[in-house]
């Protein structure tokens, strides 16, 4: 089993669940006492969420470069972002590392096309929903890519940052993504990536008849797949 370096806190809500999923996934394999090999740096993210308010991508990507050099010193050999939004850096962090970094965004198409889905709808942060960065990268993979409408991913957003990176999970905000997610596939979507780590701590397939994909859990899955092969 290979060791794998997780970049967290963005945030801590959300953390905790790839570090479940993570060792889950192995125990489930595996069997017994087996667990998974993880080094993580949890990063403050009062400070990275205002880097991304500031639109100061370059300092946000000096942070987690030096947190990847770091769990690349202390012997990860692959890095996992646990967060969809800061993959924006990826570029820049795969550049001062050695070791590969597990792309969400590659993980989570490959999880489209084994369900056969072309047209997919992204919820997000406004900044994963709005940039190319990602549904670029899912694009390119053969995969069509519809968004919200701007006051429906102003709500999304809101969400995120205001409730559940905080720990805050309203029945009103689930009545909110249900209704954003029925628009959507009324509009073509096939399916619906919950294109934020925190996500799926509000709305799960027990809340709808449209198929998610949460990125937490088919991350965390393609890297187990990774450090076991």
């Amino acid at each position: 089993m290979r060791t794998l370096g997780l970049i967290g806190g963005m945030s801590w809500e959300s953390t905790q669940t790839y570090y479940q999923r993570l060792n889950t996934q192995v125990k489930q394999r595996l069997g017994g006492l087996n667990s998974a090999k993880l080094v993580l740096f949890s990063v403050n993210f009062a400070q990275i969420e205002e880097l991304q308010r500031q639109g100061d991508w370059d300092a946000a990507a000096k942070i987690l470069s030096r947190a990847a050099l770091s769990l690349q010193a202390a012997g990860a050999e692959a890095i996992v972002i646990c967060t969809n939004t800061m993959h924006k850096v990826a570029p820049e962090i795969e550049q001062v590392v050695s070791i590969p970094v597990l792309h969400i965004a590659d993980a989570t198409a490959k999880e489209l096309q084994s369900h056969h889905i072309q047209q997919v709808a992204l919820l997000g942060t406004a900044f994963t929903m709005e940039q190319d960065f990602y549904k670029q990268r899912l694009i390119e993979q053969g995969i069509s890519v519809s968004i919200p409408t701007q006051s429906q991913r102003a709500d999304v957003h809101r969400i995120i940052y205001d409730e559940l990176c905080q720990g805050k999970i309203l029945p009103e905000s689930r009545h909110a993504f249900v209704d954003i997610i029925a628009d959507l596939k009324a509009k073509g979507a096939q399916g619906v990536i919950l294109g934020c780590t925190e996500i799926g701590l509000l709305i799960n397939s027990d809340d709808t008849d449209v198929p998610l994909f949460d990125t937490t859990i088919i991350h965390a899955q393609s890297a187990v797949d990774w450090a076991l092969s």
